[in-house]
């Protein structure tokens, strides 16, 4: 609807339109927001609705009134119901079983009954038949028009003549115009004369990675064959296990993935035909949420997180967060969810469980403490830190103490000093060892001492003493050194102080020894050699780079902590501006200017990007942008395995643009890809093995892999580095990356016969590989190359590698 108007004195014309349930001018409804010449009517409600449009003209260069109006005609548009074309649905039809020679004309006529629960007339009817035996049955049509209103139409259908012993099933469609198809199953047993009769009533239950089968006792039936398919149409003639019961429980599935059963039962006179199909998804309640963070506000909270990477195999429905104290419970189906009614001027923690149609995941970690208060008013004063002097003779050292956080509850457990070194700020926060032992006494074990630093510095070191860090290892907390840029997480018995005092020397007290985290932005010379990194490896940096270290000194001595024994989380903010989808990981710089991945994954915490790097090593770390893909493996199952890894500089091509996807991998490329896939630092120096030579393009990941203990060679001292890997071997290596990654600790206990039971050639596995093969089915990084076999003496491709350090990244939580 438009309304054509104007004017001639030079005014400016405004619109209001109104809507009117009665045809007139008088008592309308303002439409908000209808405020230009023309108007699109909605479509809802059903009926008449007027409408109407005033026109008013302004003209303020003239003396008096400056307003004038005028209204339209009425316009009516009427809504009218939608046609519907719909029929009821119908059940699954099981015909009357047969026996193996049955005369003709003796099978039984169903007889399906079709009724129009639309609105309007139904045409062109018709019903067809599908799947794998639809041409073992016979049909008839209904009739092509179904009349609204009119009695049901009908069809029949009915097993062919002739047909030999078995179960018959297929799926019946019932098509028309303007109406979505309604299908329906029909099946037909045919036995064998003098047979045991078939299975009935198989009914499959999911549970956790299990599904639970039961079916009715068939009478004379000594044994049952059982048989598993993903797919309803695609039955191996091979049963996958042989039981005595009615009932039994087949393990170690894939949760989310939906598998299809039948049974035989079978005696010395030989097996009954198939049961009904039946079919299950395994499922478990959720992962449980993970980068949860709180905000205060007045009388509220905002919790943020990361919904779990494992929905436990059935989709996510919604999310549960619980307060600290006070009961409070708030439901919501997304990040983020405002927890209201809180009390201003209490401290709040907060868990979040992730639901699924199975339940609840257990709860999340515990958000940063929060305290709610009420919007102070009339406050101009500034909270600005002072910037540092820019030759300052001495350190600069604040009166107030500063603000740590323990289990998220403020403590004022420290001092600052701000100076500058090497022309960089620095702050140096010194925590107080008396208050933090009463803190940690009063938290007691897994306690997190985070301070935070939150006016801008160059570099941030934390400090503590030898004895404190000891304490805390005691305790097993965790220290959280937290800036504007990022955040650095290590366990204290990481730190190993141990070790560090024995290398100051024992007769030193630990009190004595000071211990500093740092983080801290690069000099100038170190920024050089990373940009030529980036030009050299034809990679663009996203965000500047970082130090992260942690020293031990003593007088005039300094020893740097540079390797753990566990990964260390590092966590960068992601810069204003930068899209995060174009970082594909992070890398270590090293003072060569040699560059390696580290595994990192993007997470999102209090609405703002960021990157988690976890690594065994300290060093320099930025982000980067590298897509990468290769032209041979556009069309390729493993592609986004293959270009993921190849963007995380963990695998590289075979030249001009290709990856050779289905190449058998050597065991030296293996090496080379569980070490960078990993995030080792490459270990250079004589090798262990006879056939290894220190100048060979291998030998660092070789030694690398060896001195963590992911490879051992052969007993004549060998590694045979161009020798093709195969299955079983690649999977020992990959069980003991597990232990690196923490993946292994992980998962339940469950026996190797148990886990492997699914596959059919489990006798095949070396004897020496079967807990190794069983840990890799477990996790999910490995499964079956073809149906149910796990072809452990076959040789390992290209891909089959991209795929599993893909999975054991993703499945440890590392990317």
């Amino acid at each position: 609807m438009s309304a054509a108007a104007s004017v001639s004195d030079g005014g400016v014309l405004s619109y209001q339109w109104y809507s009117n349930t009665a045809n007139s001018t008088n008592s309308g409804t303002t439409i908000v927001g209808a405020t230009s010449a023309s108007y699109a009517a909605p479509t809802t409600p059903v009926g008449t609705t007027y409408y109407y449009v005033v026109v008013t003209n302004t003209n303020n260069s003239v003396s008096g009134t400056k307003t004038a109006t005028a209204t339209s005609s009425i316009a009516a548009v009427t809504v009218n119901i939608a046609p519907t074309y719909a029929i009821a649905p119908i059940t699954n039809q099981t015909l009357t079983a047969l026996t193996q020679g049955y005369a003709p004309g003796t099978q039984e006529t169903k007889t399906i009954h079709v009724t129009n629960t639309g609105t309007s007339d139904i045409s062109n009817l018709s019903a067809t038949v599908s799947g794998n035996h639809a041409s073992d049955f016979v049909i008839t049509q209904p009739s092509a028009t179904l009349i609204n209103g009119a009695a049901p139409t009908s069809f029949t259908v009915k097993a062919k003549d002739g047909l030999p012993a078995g179960t018959y099933t297929a799926t019946l469609t019932l098509s028309a115009t303007h109406m979505t198809g309604v299908t329906f199953t029909v099946t037909q047993t045919v036995n064998l004369p003098n047979a045991l009769a078939n299975p009935q009533n198989l009914v499959a239950t999911g549970g956790d990675r299990e599904v639970t089968l039961n079916w009715d006792t068939v009478t004379g039936a000594t044994y049952y064959n059982i048989y598993i398919a993903t797919d309803s149409s695609q039955f191996s003639n091979a049963s996958v296990v042989t039981v005595t019961s009615s009932t039994y429980h087949v393990q170690n599935l894939l949760n989310g993935t939906t598998y299809f059963f039948t049974v035989k039962a079978g005696n010395s006179g030989g097996m009954s035909g198939e049961s009904n199909q039946a079919n299950a998804t395994p499922a478990t309640v959720p992962a449980a949420p993970t980068n949860v963070s709180a905000v205060a506000g007045n009388g509220e909270a905002t919790v943020t997180f990361t919904a779990p990477t494992d929905n436990g195999g059935s989709a996510i429905t919604g999310y549960e967060v619980t307060a600290s104290s006070g009961n409070v419970v708030v439901t919501g189906a997304a990040s983020p969810i405002v927890i209201t009614g809180l009390r201003n001027g209490t401290s709040y923690t907060f868990t979040v469980k992730a639901i699924n149609g199975v339940g609840k995941s257990v709860p999340s970690a515990n958000t940063n403490a929060v305290i709610p208060q009420t919007p102070s008013s009339g406050s101009t004063g500034s909270n600005d830190t002072p910037s540092a002097p820019s030759t300052p003779t001495t350190p600069e050292k604040t009166n107030a103490d500063v603000d740590i956080l323990v289990n998220g509850k403020v403590e004022n457990a420290g001092t600052v000093t701000r100076t500058q070194r090497n022309g960089q700020t620095l702050t140096t926060v010194f925590v107080d060892q008396k208050k933090l032992e009463d803190k940690l006494a009063a938290e007691g074990q897994n306690a997190v001492v985070a301070i935070l630093v939150n006016h801008k510095s160059d570099v941030v070191v934390g400090s503590l003493n030898g004895q404190m860090v000891k304490n805390m290892e005691d305790k097993q907390a965790v220290l959280e050194i937290k800036t504007d840029r990022a955040t650095y997480t290590i366990p204290a018995q990481q730190i190993n102080i141990n070790t560090l005092s024995e290398q100051v020397g024992k007769s030193v007290a630990l009190q004595d020894i000071q211990v500093q985290i740092e983080i801290a932005a690069p000099t100038t010379d170190t920024v050089k050699v990373i940009e030529n990194a980036a030009a050299k490896g034809t990679f663009t940096l996203v965000a500047p780079p970082l130090n992260f270290t942690v020293k031990g000194t003593y007088g005039d001595k300094t020893i740097e902590v540079s390797k753990f024994n566990a990964y260390v989380k590092r966590t960068i903010a992601i810069p204003d501006g930068v899209d995060p989808g174009k970082i594909t990981t992070g890398i270590v710089v090293e003072t060569d200017g040699t560059v390696r991945h580290v595994p990192t994954k993007i997470v999102v915490i209090g609405g703002k990007y960021y990157a988690q790097i976890n690594s065994l090593t300290n060093s320099t770390y930025s982000l980067v942008w590298h897509p990468l893909e290769f032209r041979d493996v556009a069309n390729h199952w493993a592609k986004q395995a293959v270009d993921d890894m190849g963007s995380r500089m963990v695998i590289d091509g075979t030249g001009n643009g290709m990856f050779s996807p289905d190449r058998d991998i050597t065991r030296a490329e293996f090496a080379a890809v569980i070490v960078r896939g990993l995030g080792l630092k490459p270990e250079n120096g004589a090798t262990p093995f006879s056939d290894v030579k220190s100048t060979d393009w291998y030998s660092s990941v070789v030694n690398t892999a060896y001195a963590y203990d992911l490879i051992s060679g052969f007993e004549d001292g060998t590694f045979r580095p161009m020798d093709r890997i195969t299955r079983e071997q690649a999977m020992v290596v990959l069980s003991k990356a597990m232990t690196i990654t923490r993946l292994k600790a992980e998962r339940s206990v469950q026996s190797t016969d148990v886990i492997l039971r699914p596959y059919g050639d489990t006798a095949a596995v070396s004897a020496w590989a079967l807990s190794s093969v069983a840990d890799n089915v477990q996790a999910g990084i490995v499964s079956g190359r073809s149906g149910n076999e796990l072809a452990p003496k076959d040789y390992i491709t290209r891909a089959e590698v991209s795929k599993i350090i893909q999975g054991l990244l993703q499945k440890s939580g590392l990317i």
